[in-house]
């Protein structure tokens, strides 16, 4: 059975454990992790036990792959984002035909990885750390076609963070000082929008593993 790289506090949470059991699960993994079983007291190991007992096992191979887009990490984390940018423009003085250009990129994305279905496996998501770079380019573009608002784009993963324990990264790197967030009009979204398709939808199926041999058309704008 394959074994787990990284906690699954999130799917204990899922099944009902409190928010105090999950924290304790995620020290002891991290814990046994870096030190070893051995290490850990006989209560901590059979706590330890009981959690991954309760766990539904692993997948790999087929059967991971077969796991819906929609429910893997990677695709959670975007609509994270996403939504949370959603959101704080409700709070922003914008029309309502405006739009930003960062949740408009996360949606692109997250239309390719529902049209290409890739693995998402770690081949996948070490390559898609390359998307950060390109993310930052086609923020830079769109800086120069819209106006520009103030968001801070690391204030809602601190703010999950601090409510229940994950591993999710920020969108951005850095320590969080570009706050700029780019705003578009009706029609310099649509052209927006048709670039970050072309140049992302370029990027998937040229580095990601899973897609290496797909045979699925190109995903046109519409």
């Amino acid at each position: 059975m394959p074994k787990e790289t990284s906690h699954r506090g999130d799917e204990l949470k899922a099944l009902g454990w409190t928010a105090q059991d999950v924290s304790r699960y995620v020290e002891l993994w991290e814990y046994r992790q870096r030190w070893g079983a051995m290490n850990l007291e006989r209560e901590d190991r059979l706590f330890l036990r009981k959690a991954e007992n309760a766990l539904p096992a692993i997948l790999s191979g087929r059967a991971a792959a077969k796991k819906p887009t929609q429910d893997k990490t990677y695709y959670k984390w975007l609509s994270f984002h996403r939504d949370a940018m959603r959101s704080a423009e409700a709070e922003m003085s914008i029309a309502e035909e405006e739009q930003g250009a960062w949740p408009l990129m996360l949606e692109t994305e997250l239309r390719l990885l529902d049209h290409y279905a890739p693995v998402l496996g770690l081949p996948d998501t070490l390559k898609a750390k390359g998307l950060g770079p390109l993310r930052e380019t086609l923020a830079g573009q769109a800086a120069e076609l819209g106006t520009i608002k103030d968001y801070d784009f690391e204030a809602a993963l601190n703010t999950l963070k601090e409510k229940e324990p994950n591993r999710w990264r920020h969108l951005r790197d850095g320590e969080g000082a570009d706050r700029r967030y780019p705003v578009l009009s009706a029609d310099t979204a649509v052209q927006f929008r048709s670039t970050a398709l072309s140049e992302i939808q370029a990027f998937l199926r040229g580095t990601f593993p899973s897609l290496a041999e797909t045979d699925k058309p190109e995903l046109q704008d519409n």
